[in-house]
């Protein structure tokens, strides 16, 4: 058994640890916000990369209060999403269960959005208004839209594919938030209308991979004594001869990163356009390249490599923390080759 001042190495809390299913996160709940208008609560962009920023140190609570401080970014690329429909849920003795759906007519699909295809099947015929009025009849408990990413805007994105995704709304009964949701049908919405500056929130993505990697590595295990005569990366015993089995619980070879991870209370520090405020550094960002859309710049490291999509929601457990004003004086755009 495990001493309390020498635990065994490696956490057993994200098992199992198995590659993710898909490239980007996938935003399981939406906080409960208290809002007076109707508004997004999630978006998705693009990680580009990180750089620093000069900014004066707003809290007053901190040893280097009003003193300008040099803070690490990362840049996230964020252009427009196409609402493509609506989703609504009704409660049961089992949770949340959809309600029923309500997209775009297929004419008005394909003309707003031709690069759909690419994801989606050919559309049938579906008449939105008949499934909006079948939603009104529903007890609804949560509505949320259905939203396409674009790509195709994205120099450094690999894949011109959209990928489909839910986002949560706050503010308003579900009635006025069906009938706020029916006006967005086939309309872009911006990083602008969803987050402020200088607001906390959460960010879901996919670690970066590192394949299948052996016990001391992937757990930080012990390497075994020098005298050992076979091995000295692997483990010393699997477990007793009576059990018959080996246990769950046994750090063993498998797969590393590339796994689900929730980054709690991120910073935005600011939210712009390259015409105002120009981002992209000498020679562009490693394995990105260019910054032509909106951008956001988080405080802090987010998980993932560049290029990666990485989904944004309000602050699940912001709680207490205070929001000072954001007062950057200098953005490095420096070269980031290494020379």
């Amino acid at each position: 058994m495990a001493k309390r001042h020498h635990p065994r190495r490696g956490s057993m809390a994200f098992s199992p640890r198995k590659r993710a299913q898909r490239h980007f996160g996938r935003v399981k709940s939406w906080p409960q916000v208290d809002s007076k208008e109707i508004r997004v609560q999630g978006f998705a962009g693009w990680k580009a990369g990180m750089t620093h920023v000069m900014m004066r140190d707003m809290n007053p609570r901190s040893t280097s209060a009003g003193q300008e401080i040099r803070v690490p970014v990362t840049v996230v690329e964020v252009p427009d999403m196409i609402v493509l429909g609506v989703r609504g849920y009704k409660m049961n003795p089992y949770g949340k269960q959809t309600a029923g759906e309500a997209w775009l007519d297929s004419a008005e699909l394909v003309e707003a959005f031709p690069e759909i295809g690419r994801r989606l099947p050919e559309p049938k015929a579906h008449e939105s208004e008949k499934h909006f009025d079948a939603l009104k009849e529903e007890d609804l408990c949560e509505v949320r839209l259905i939203v396409a990413t674009q790509p195709g805007k994205v120099s450094g994105s690999p894949s011109k594919t959209p990928e489909v995704m839910e986002l949560g709304l706050c503010g308003g009964t579900p009635e006025e938030q069906l009938n706020w949701s029916s006006e967005q049908l086939g309309q872009q919405i911006s990083i602008d209308s969803v987050f402020e500056e200088g607001t906390f929130i959460d960010v879901v993505g996919i670690t970066k991979g590192s394949g299948f990697q052996g016990v001391i590595r992937r757990f930080g295990g012990k390497l075994l004594s020098h005298k050992n005569s076979k091995r000295r990366r692997q483990h010393g015993n699997l477990g007793d001869k009576g059990t018959g089995y080996v246990r769950k619980t046994l750090r063993q070879a498998g797969q590393k990163g590339y796994h689900q991870r929730t980054e709690f209370n991120k910073n935005i520090l600011r939210i712009s356009n390259p015409e105002e405020h120009e981002i992209t550094p000498d020679g562009g960002f490693l394995n990105y390249g260019e910054i032509s859309n909106h951008y956001m710049l988080v405080k802090g490291s987010l998980p993932g490599p560049a290029k990666r999509l990485v989904c944004l929601r309000d602050a699940t457990r912001a709680g207490a923390k205070t929001e000072y004003p954001i007062d950057i004086t200098y953005v490095s755009t420096a070269s980031k080759q290494g020379v």
